[in-house]
C-alpha cells in the first residue's frame, strides 16, 4: 500500500480560535491521533470513534478547513485507490498573554 498526496486543498482557516474550537471536540482529536501515524479512510476513522459516519465526515471537513488534516489518495496492491486523510501537525502550542491567544503548530512532513 502506498500513499500519494493529491492536489486537492481546502481553503485554510488558521484562525487560532477556530483551530481551538475544532480541537475542543473529542471526535476531532481522535481523528488527529489516528491519522498521526499514517493515512486512514473515513471508514477506518469511524471505526475508531464512538461517532456516526456523518459526524466523522463533519469533523474531517472541520480539520481540513483548519489545515490540521490533509486529503491523500491511498493506492492498494490490487490497483484500487481510496481517499484517506492524514494529520498535518506533530505538535501544538498555545500561548496566552495580554495580547491574546497565540496558537503555534509544528507541521509534519
Amino acid at each position: 500500500m502506498s500513499t500519494q498526496a493529491t492536489n486537492t486543498r481546502v481553503e485554510s482557516d488558521s484562525n487560532p480560535s477556530v483551530q481551538l474550537n475544532v480541537l475542543g471536540d473529542d471526535c476531532a482529536r481522535t481523528i488527529l491521533v489516528a491519522t498521526s501515524d499514517g493515512p486512514k479512510t473515513a471508514k477506518e476513522l469511524t471505526g475508531r470513534t464512538d461517532s456516526s459516519s456523518a459526524t466523522v465526515y463533519r469533523r474531517i471537513n472541520n480539520l481540513l478547513e483548519s489545515d490540521l488534516l490533509e486529503e491523500c489518495v491511498r493506492f492498494e496492491e490490487n490497483g484500487s485507490h481510496t481517499t484517506a486523510y492524514k494529520a498535518t501537525i506533530e505538535g501544538l502550542s498555545v500561548r496566552i498573554d495580554s495580547s491574546g491567544i497565540d496558537v503555534s503548530l509544528s507541521k509534519s512532513e
